[in-house]
C-alpha cells in the first residue's frame, strides 16, 4: 500500500510538473465529455418531454390520416394542419361508455408564432402531464366570456403579458404574413404555471370563441361586405362544426386496445385513434438514424482526446528518460514504471471527466432558460443517470487502456538505455 501511495504521488508531482502541456489535454478530454453527455442529456430529455406532454392522455382521436402528423399537430402543434373530425363524432365519443373524460381541441389560428387551442374548460382540471399532474394557474382564472384567453407560461414571459392585457389573434399559423383578427381582440384572463410542455406555448380560448372570430369568414379571408361586431357574436349559434382531434381519458386502460379498434372502425366517420406511446415509438425509429451519427460523433471526438493524450505522454517520455532511468537506478521495477504511467494517463482522464461534467452542468445552468423559452426544450439540472455514469466509467476505462501504450513502452526502456540517454 505505501508503495502505491509513493507512486501516486509521485504521478501527481509528475503532473504539475508537466501541467501546462497536460492542461490542454485535461481540456481536450472535458470537451469531449460534455460533448458526450450534453449529447445524451438532450437525447434523454428531448423524448421524456414528449412523452410527459401526454402521461394522462389514453388515446387522441381525430380524422383518418398519419397517426403521427396527428399527434404532433394536435398535442405539440408542429407540423402541418391535419383533417378536422365533426363536432358530433367528438361528442359521439365522449358519450362512450368506458370514457372518463374528452378534451375537444380546435386548432389552426396563432398569436406570434404561438398555437391558438380554442378547447373546453375541461382542459384545466383533465389534462395531465409528468405522471399526471395537473395545470395550475400562476395568475387569473380560466376563460369564462367568449373573447377571455389564458396564456401559457412561456408566451406570457415572451410577450411580457399581464392579466386584463389586450391580445389580437392571427388567422392561420406562422410568424408572418398573417391577417389579423384586429375587430375581436381578447383579454387575458389567466396566465398558467410553467409545465415544460406544449401547453407552455399555447393561448386557450373556448370553442365558441374559436367560432366567433370566423363569424364573418369565409374560405379563409373575411367576407366582403360582412362584418360581424363583438357585441353581436351571442346573437349567432356558437357551437363547433368540427375540431381538429379530441384528448381521450378512459375509466379503464385495460380497454384502450378495444377502445381503439371501435373508434376506428366508427361507420358514421373515418376516424383513427392514437395511442400516443406507440405514436412517439415511431417518432424515435424515425430518429434513431440520427440519434446513432450523433453518438458515433461524440465518440470520435473521445477517441480523438484520448489519441492526444498518448500522443502527449508518448512524446514526453523522450525527456523523461532520466526521471525513468533515475526510478529504476532506485529500485523501482519495471512494473512500478508501467503502473506510474498507467496511473498518470488515469489521473488525467479522471480529471478531464470531472472537469466535462462540471462543464456540462454549468452549460446546462446557463442554456436551459433559452432552451426552455426559444425551443421549448426544457433541460433539468441533475445529478448523472446510470447512463450517463456508464459513459463516464466507459470514458475513463478506455483512457486507462490507451495509457498502457505509453506505459508498454516506458517498461521496454532499460536502465542501461536511460543511463545513456543521460550521458
Amino acid at each position: 500500500m505505501t508503495r502505491y501511495k509513493f507512486l501516486l504521488a509521485l504521478a501527481l508531482s509528475s503532473a504539475w510538473n508537466r501541467r501546462g502541456t497536460l492542461s490542454l489535454v485535461v481540456f481536450s478530454i472535458a470537451l469531449s465529455t460534455t460533448l458526450l453527455l450534453g449529447m445524451e442529456r438532450v437525447r434523454t430529455q428531448v423524448r421524456e418531454n414528449f412523452v410527459q406532454a401526454v402521461s394522462g392522455t389514453d388515446l387522441v382521436v381525430g380524422a383518418r390520416g398519419s397517426e403521427l402528423q396527428l399527434l404532433l399537430y394536435a398535442v405539440f402543434h408542429m407540423g402541418k394542419a391535419s383533417s378536422n373530425m365533426g363536432w358530433d363524432s367528438a361528442q359521439r365519443i365522449a358519450q362512450r361508455n368506458d370514457v372518463a373524460w374528452t378534451i375537444p381541441v380546435s386548432l389552426g389560428d396563432s398569436h406570434k408564432g404561438f398555437a391558438v387551442v380554442g378547447t373546453t374548460p375541461d382542459i384545466f382540471t383533465r389534462y395531465q402531464y409528468r405522471r399526471h399532474v395537473a395545470l395550475q394557474f400562476a395568475q387569473g382564472q380560466q376563460f369564462e366570456g367568449i373573447f377571455d384567453v389564458v396564456l401559457g407560461a412561456e408566451v406570457a414571459a415572451k410577450e411580457h403579458y399581464k392579466l386584463g392585457d389586450r391580445v389580437l389573434l392571427s388567422h392561420g399559423t406562422g410568424d408572418s404574413h398573417l391577417t389579423l383578427h384586429a375587430d375581436k381582440p381578447f383579454s387575458v384572463c389567466g396566465i398558467l404555471a410553467p409545465t415544460g410542455t406544449p401547453v407552455d406555448r399555447g393561448l386557450f380560448i373556448s370553442l365558441a370563441a374559436m367560432e366567433a372570430i370566423h363569424i364573418d369568414w369565409q374560405g379563409g379571408a373575411p367576407t366582403p361586405g360582412f362584418h360581424v361586431r363583438p357585441d353581436q357574436v351571442n346573437k349567432f349559434n356558437l357551437t363547433p362544426k368540427s375540431v381538429t382531434a379530441g384528448l381521450v381519458g378512459l375509466k379503464n386502460r385495460a380497454r384502450v386496445f378495444a377502445a381503439q379498434r371501435e373508434i376506428n372502425a366508427d361507420k358514421q366517420e373515418a376516424l383513427m385513434a392514437v395511442m400516443p406511446g406507440v405514436a412517439l415509438d415511431q417518432l424515435w425509429s424515425l430518429l434513431r438514424t440520427g440519434e446513432s451519427a450523433l453518438r458515433i460523433l461524440s465518440w470520435l471526438v473521445t477517441v480523438a482526446g484520448l489519441a492526444g493524450l498518448v500522443a502527449t505522454i508518448l512524446a514526453g517520455l523522450g525527456e523523461r528518460r532520466r526521471e525513468l532511468a533515475v526510478l529504476r537506478a532506485a529500485g523501482a521495477s519495471p512494473q512500478d514504471i508501467v503502473a506510474l504511467l498507467s496511473l498518470e494517463s488515469l489521473l488525467l482522464v479522471l480529471a478531464g471527466t470531472l472537469a466535462g461534467t462540471a462543464l456540462t452542468g454549468t452549460l446546462l445552468a446557463i442554456f436551459s432558460p433559452v432552451l426552455a423559452q426559444g425551443f421549448g426544450l426544457s433541460l433539468s439540472l441533475s445529478w448523472p443517470t446510470t447512463t450517463e455514469w456508464q459513459l463516464l466509467g466507459a470514458i475513463n476505462a478506455a483512457g486507462f487502456l490507451a495509457g498502457l501504450i505509453p506505459a508498454w513502452r516506458a517498461y521496454r526502456i532499460s536502465l542501461a538505455d536511460g543511463l545513456n540517454a543521460s550521458a
